[in-house]
């Protein structure tokens, strides 16, 4: 390969791929490493001037006890939310693909509440738990629907998981939809001309052959669900009494309410570490499976 050659790939290169990577480091990679910067600082987010003050930010961090309220709860919320939304997803999966009447309609149906943001949809939720279902409830003399679930602080964090899973379920059940469909037509009816039952058929081929999918969907769920601040504020806005205030709503407080933003900046990183460690050891565990499989 000669030398003009060479110039004329990497020119080629430069202008496909170029732009996207100039606008991934100054809207990415520029602003984390600056942030990072901001946490051995004493700026308040709104002075021009801040000074250095090597790990004072991460020593409040770790003495911050409402962050780490915040975190533990985050950690619950996810548990929960991503459990559901991924069995949840699977189950509407399989049954609309396997051949149900107007299957492609509820596709469609199951997938439009990802498409409402996370604002609205706690506006409409909210009047859902507020109004909807007390009225309900009352009228039909249900204790669990007689009082807006958003005034109980167990309820309320319930009320986020429902509200999470009714949004991000019909989002992967399209990505496990694309896994069963290629799962190979040959290797299923084989499985049925050797006797294997619906349940067998699903444990011994289709989970094995669909880990990719799983990989996929366990990686978007989580990563969503921590980062999680516009349906909290919408819903619940981290009440009853602040029982409901997440991790990434108690950084936006310490940065912006409480005029800390090196501490909130501190809290954001350690979140981001939090959540990068939990999701690529879900990844290589999940690569592990799909290497098995």
């Amino acid at each position: 390969m000669n030398e003009n050659t060479k110039r004329g790939k990497f020119l080629l290169f430069l202008i496909f791929v170029g732009p996207a990577l100039l606008c991934f480091f100054a809207v990415v990679i520029v602003p984390f490493l600056y942030g990072i910067y901001l946490t051995f600082t004493n700026w308040d987010g709104i002075s021009p001037n801040h000074d250095f003050v090597g790990f004072t930010n991460y020593v409040a961090v770790f003495r911050d006890s409402e962050f780490w309220k915040a975190l533990l709860l985050t950690l619950q919320y996810v548990v929960f939310s991503v459990l559901l939304i991924n069995v949840i997803a699977f189950i509407l999966a399989y049954l609309l693909t396997s051949g149900v009447k107007g299957q492609s309609f509820l596709r469609s149906a199951f997938f439009t509440p990802n498409l409402i943001g996370g604002i609205i949809l706690g506006f409409i939720w909210s009047f859902v738990f507020s109004r909807a279902l007390v009225s309900v409830g009352q009228t039909l003399n249900i204790p669990l629907f007689s009082q807006s679930w958003l005034t109980d602080p167990t309820k309320a964090f319930w009320a986020l998981v429902v509200v999470t899973v009714w949004q991000y379920s019909g989002y992967m059940m399209i990505i496990y939809i694309a896994g069963f469909t290629g799962v190979p037509k040959d290797v299923l009816e084989a499985a049925s001309i050797d006797g294997c039952t619906g349940f067998q058929t699903v444990r011994h081929i289709i989970l094995p052959l669909m880990v990719p999918s799983f990989v996929i969907c366990l990686f978007l769920s989580i990563q969503r669900c921590f980062m999680v601040y516009d349906l909290n504020l919408s819903l619940t806005g981290g009440e009853p009494y602040g029982s409901t205030i997440m991790a990434a709503m108690h950084v936006y407080q310490k940065a912006f309410l409480s005029k800390q933003y090196g501490t909130g900046q501190g809290e954001a990183f350690i979140l981001f570490l939090v959540v990068a460690a939990i999701t690529l050891t879900q990844i290589y565990l999940g690569k592990q499976k799909e290497v098995d499989a």
